[in-house]
C-alpha cells in the first residue's frame, strides 16, 4: 500500500479545514515514470514539501469510472490539504510543476492523462470575483467540456457536482464550507445522486 495514505488524515483530530490550508484534488488514469496511477500518485505527494506544500491530511484512494463514460482507463482520485506561504496562483504554478515532472501533458480538455492536480479551494477565498465564480459554477455540461477560463477561478467551479472530489474531500475536509454555495462539503456530497456518489470506490 502506498505510502501516501498515511495517517496525516484529520491530524489535530478535525475534519474542519483552517482558512489558511489548500484543498487539492488528485487524479490519474494513465502509468507514468513512477508507475501505474496509484504509485504515481503517492510519488507526486512526495514532491510536495520541495514546493513549499506541506501536506496536512490524505485522503484513502478511490477508484472511479473515465468520464465521458469509454474514454479511457478508471482513474484513481485522492485529495490532500496543504498549508503553505504562497498565493493562490503560485499554488497553482508548483502544481502544474509537479503534473509536468510525472508527464502531464495538456492535449485535451477532461482526456487521459498521468497526473492532474487541482487546486479546489484556499480557505474561503474566492476568486477572481464572485460574479466570475458564479458564472463558470453555473456552466452548462456541454460548455463546461469545450471552455476553459483564462484565469485561476476559486473555489473550483466544479466542485459542488463531481463525486470523485467530494467523496476523497469529505475524508479530511468534510467541515469545509463553499463561500458562495455556504454548503459543506458534506452537504454537497449529500446532494449528489446516490448513483455519482457510489461510483467512487475505495481502493
Amino acid at each position: 500500500m502506498p505510502q501516501a495514505r498515511s495517517t496525516l488524515k484529520n491530524m489535530g483530530g478535525s475534519s474542519l479545514v483552517p482558512d489558511n490550508l489548500a484543498l487539492i484534488a488528485i487524479g490519474g488514469n494513465l502509468p507514468s515514470d513512477a508507475g501505474d496511477p496509484v504509485r504515481t500518485i503517492a510519488a507526486a505527494l512526495q514532491q510536495f514539501e520541495a514546493f513549499d506544500l506541506h501536506l496536512r491530511a490524505v485522503s484513502a484512494f478511490y477508484r472511479t469510472p473515465c468520464f465521458p463514460p469509454g474514454s479511457g482507463p478508471d482513474y484513481v482520485n485522492a485529495a490532500v490539504t496543504v498549508s503553505t506561504s504562497l498565493s493562490a496562483t503560485a499554488i497553482l504554478d508548483a502544481l502544474h510543476a509537479v503534473e509536468a515532472h510525472f508527464g502531464r501533458r495538456r492535449l485535451q480538455r477532461w482526456g487521459r492523462r498521468t497526473l492532474d492536480l487541482d487546486l479546489v479551494a484556499v480557505g474561503d477565498s474566492v476568486a477572481p470575483d464572485s460574479g466570475t465564480q458564479n458564472a463558470w459554477r453555473g456552466l452548462p455540461l456541454d460548455e463546461q467540456m469545450n471552455k476553459a477560463p483564462s484565469e485561476l477561478v476559486l473555489p473550483h467551479p466544479r466542485l459542488q457536482d463531481r463525486g470523485f472530489v467530494l467523496v476523497p474531500l469529505a475524508d479530511i475536509a468534510i467541515g469545509w464550507v463553499h463561500p458562495l454555495v455556504n454548503q459543506s462539503v458534506g452537504q454537497m456530497l449529500h446532494a449528489l445522486p446516490e448513483t455519482a456518489r457510489e461510483e467512487v470506490k475505495k481502493l
